[in-house]
């Protein structure tokens, strides 16, 4: 039905006779929930077919972000054509290359990409857009909360079979939740790692922004820095950091900065334990001991560690 609903859509908009022959290439990237393919047609260059369900609310927001996003100069694809009626949309193609398609290359060849990102997030978090714009409800103690509550159930519970009670009595994760849910002042892209920043002429461009949310700028950050498809370690993490202070002229607030990559590290444990065993997607398997690490890492020594350390270590076990 997704594939029929792009078909269509393509036809429409290339205005071609039926007889005309079109490809429609599966793309596998990311976790979305959504039907992405690549066009090909002796009608011109290729172009990318969007189709999603009503399964997810986010994804709607996809098309007017594209848009407002694009008119506030930043590198995002262009919307060439939507058919919002059957939730298809048209769009640009940036082609296959992104910084987790490079992460063979050394850390040194690919920190011009990683300031081309850090740039174009720090440019999203200031970005005026019209003030009818739709998006996502911000970042709010509640927000965080349901992440964590993602992490419990699809994670603790529905990956490990573990009992998550003593984590959803543990003050000190809604404690976190509270901190973090007081501050909602920046644009922020909500799934900011290496499969969402792709390359093209040296640069980098955004997608998957349907998320876009206000929040807390460091929640991005973090996601970048403590990125589990790349795994990047201390001395790159600070490289990161550095590329950052001299592009904002400020480095996050340390303890801030960890407790916001808690917070995302959980999210990613949620979605990889819902993917897995609801999709069946192996992919991701490889990713849930270093996001278990990275989670550990970053919680040792804080009122954190403790409760989730049972847990992440049997991640690892």
């Amino acid at each position: 039905m997704s594939t029929e609903a792009i078909l269509s859509t393509v036809r429409q908009y290339l205005n071609v006779d039926p007889n005309i022959r079109i490809v429609l290439e599966p793309i596998k990237r990311g976790a979305s929930g959504r039907t992405i393919v690549r066009v090909k047609s002796e009608e011109g260059e290729p172009f990318i077919g969007i189709h999603w369900t009503d399964e997810r609310p986010d994804n709607d927001y996809f098309v007017p972000v594209a848009r407002a996003l694009r008119k506030a100069r930043l590198r995002v694809p262009e919307i060439l054509h939507d058919h919002s009626r059957y939730r298809v949309a048209l769009v640009e193609d940036l082609g296959d290359e992104s910084l987790l398609s490079m992460r063979e290359l050394p850390f040194e060849e690919r920190l011009p990409l990683y300031r081309s990102a850090l740039e174009q997030v720090d440019k999203l978090f200031f970005a005026r857009l019209p003030k009818d714009l739709e998006l996502m409800p911000p970042f709010d103690a509640a927000m965080y909360r349901w992440e964590q509550e993602y992490f419990f159930d699809e994670y603790v519970e529905g990956l490990l079979g573990l009992d998550a009670a003593p984590l959803r009595a543990d003050g000190e994760l809604q404690s976190l939740a509270d901190r973090l849910g007081t501050s909602a002042r920046h644009l922020v892209h909500r799934d900011f790692q290496s499969q969402n920043l792709m390359v093209r002429d040296g640069k980098v461009w955004l997608i998957d922004f349907q998320g876009m949310r206000r929040g807390r700028q460091e929640y991005d950050l973090a996601s970048l820095v403590f990125d589990p498809y790349l795994d990047h370690s201390t001395d790159e993490r600070e490289a990161l950091l550095n590329l950052w202070e001299d592009i904002a002229d400020e480095r996050p607030e340390p303890n801030l900065f960890r407790e916001c990559a808690a917070q995302r590290l959980m999210q990613a444990l949620g979605a990889y334990g819902h993917i897995l065993k609801n999709r069946g997607d192996e992919w991701y398997r490889p990713h849930v001991a270093k996001a278990a690490k990275l989670l550990a890492e970053v919680t040792a020594g804080s009122p954190l560690g403790g409760p989730l350390a049972p847990v992440l270590e049997h991640a690892s076990a």
